[in-house]
């Protein structure tokens, strides 16, 4: 058997696998699907302070400053607090000009929003006390916010639920396929998943942005302890490990400004992986242990939400990796080498005009395009090859049947 079917046989358990692993998440689906009829609570007013950490956003921060003062909840019991954050540009005279309370932070060596966030709070407790705000707002400065966002979430928000999530919209959904994309992650993610857990009394997951917590939370956390690259799930995994039910709250939207680039939205996931992946290294343990004790399905949840996409795809890279090295060791044939060449200089824009493996070589004269010149050498190599592959045992310089 060789490393390429074997690692075919690795694909399918790994398939199999993340179809075990995720397969509950369709019990959400008829949870999600079953419309109630909306209650309208009643909800005392309460104090709450806006969070904006913003490094140089001086083009979007007054925007989000403009909506949050447009909103349909007491203007009197709602502060904006902004920290330009190792800022080069005017954020900071721009949010200040909004009406927003401003802080400039300058730290090269504890670099990040969690950081940023942790200066701001210190700085609010330092100016108004402990006891000043029932709760804290967290936005990112590309924000945008419906008009009775603030008091949706205060309908939500109490003594049962100290910390509610909102719908996390796109606010360029229709620029691309990628910021549309995103949009739909984010559909999936609230609609889907963050509703029928909070239906079922199960906990939901924070995301980035558009956040509510209590004094109380503030308080215990003694400020914003979280300075991982996915803070975010560090912040709902201690809310889990501590019998804090994460609430939800539908009614409340957000929109969010999404990369239209794969570049960037390559490296913001790759970003999100690293993050989320020190986040399990570090808790995951506890995160198995709370599976045992209150709250254990949402810990299960999360656990199961974060663990196998990681592990399972490590996995499978290091056996394509692995297998590749074996068959390359082995002799493996030249086709498929040569099918992985074109596909590469494909997508590069490079020109194919030589391919060699050991004394086969094949060339092709320039002035095609690089698909059509990787298709010429495919098309040559199966010629070439045919007659030796009904022998398994064929071998000559630099190529192995």
């Amino acid at each position: 058997m060789s490393a390429l079917t074997v690692l075919q046989h690795v694909n399918q358990i790994i398939g199999i696998l993340f179809l075990i692993c995720y397969s509950y998440q369709l019990l959400y689906v008829p949870v999600a699907l079953w419309r109630r009829h909306k209650v309208v609570r009643s909800a005392p007013l309460r104090r709450y302070a806006v969070l904006i950490s913003a490094r140089n956003e001086e083009a979007v921060i007054t925007h989000l400053i403009d909506s949050i003062r447009q909103q349909d909840y007491s203007q009197e019991n709602l502060d904006i607090y902004v920290v330009a954050d190792n800022c080069t540009d005017n954020t900071a005279d721009a949010a200040r000009e909004a009406g927003a309370i401003v802080y400039r932070r300058s730290d090269r060596v504890h670099v990040g929003k969690g950081y940023a966030l942790h200066f701001l709070l210190t700085r609010i407790r330092e100016e108004r006390g402990d006891q000043y705000y029932d709760g804290y707002f967290v936005f990112d400065a590309d924000n945008l916010l419906a008009p009775d966002y603030v008091s949706r979430m205060n309908e939500v928000f109490g003594e049962d639920c100290q910390v509610v999530t909102s719908y996390r919209n796109s606010k360029n959904y229709g620029d691309n396929w990628i910021s549309a994309g995103y949009g739909l992650w984010f559909l999936r993610d609230a609609a889907f998943l963050n509703d029928p857990r909070t239906r079922l009394g199960l906990s939901a997951t924070v995301s980035g942005t558009g956040y509510l917590f209590s004094r109380e939370i503030m308080l215990r956390l003694d400020g914003w302890p979280f300075h991982s690259l996915s803070e975010d799930t560090e912040f709902t995994v201690d809310c889990l490990l501590k019998g804090e039910r994460i609430g939800y709250c539908g009614g409340a939207e957000l929109f969010d400004e999404q990369p239209t680039r794969l570049g960037q939205s390559v490296r913001q996931r790759m970003r999100w992986v690293r993050g989320n992946m020190l986040v399990l290294l570090r808790h995951g343990g506890h995160l198995a242990k709370g599976t045992a004790g209150q709250g254990g399905l949402s810990c299960l949840d999360l656990l199961l939400s974060m663990a196998p996409a990681i592990v399972l795809a490590i996995a499978g890279t290091a056996a394509g990796v692995l297998a590749t090295v074996m068959e390359l060791l082995a002799g493996g044939r030249v086709l498929p080498m040569l099918a992985a060449a074109g596909m590469l200089t494909c997508r590069s824009g490079g020109e194919v005009e030589q391919m060699q493996a050991g004394d086969v070589s094949l060339r092709l004269g320039p002035g095609g395009g690089a698909c059509e010149a990787a298709a010429v050498l495919r098309r040559q190599s199966a010629l070439l090859m045919a007659p030796y592959w009904e022998d398994d045992g064929f071998a000559f310089a630099g190529v192995r049947g």
